[in-house]
């Protein structure tokens, strides 16, 4: 599958997706494409995922009918991302094209589900 990074989504998550070719969107000069720019150019790149940190995304574009998948991190800051890195895989590896999941992360380990 090929994955791409929004700018908030922490690069370390990309040791954890073996087997799948992950882009980042700064190293590609896209870190400024709004979300909808953003999710057409991954599309029509050829990409299968948007790994993002941005819950306005969901709201602000319509997914069906699109090929692209989006998986939403509900946090970004590294420390709490890696010990929910088992879900964000899972969501990734179930996510059907024109699909949408959002990983919920606390924002403190005192709140874990």
């Amino acid at each position: 599958m090929r994955i791409l990074f929004d700018n908030g989504t922490p690069n370390p998550i990309a040791q954890s997706l073996v087997g799948h070719e992950v882009t980042f969107a700064r190293r590609i000069g896209w870190h400024e494409l709004e979300n909808g720019e953003l999710l057409l150019a991954a599309e029509r790149a050829g990409f299968d995922l948007l790994l993002s940190t941005d819950k306005n995304i969901r709201y602000q574009q319509n997914l069906s009918g699109r090929k692209i998948s989006l998986v939403v991190l509900g946090n970004s800051q590294w420390p709490m991302v890696r010990l929910h890195l088992d879900r964000i895989v899972a969501a990734i590896e179930n996510c059907a094209p024109g699909g949408y999941a959002e990983v919920e992360i606390p924002f403190s380990q005192g709140h874990r589900h």
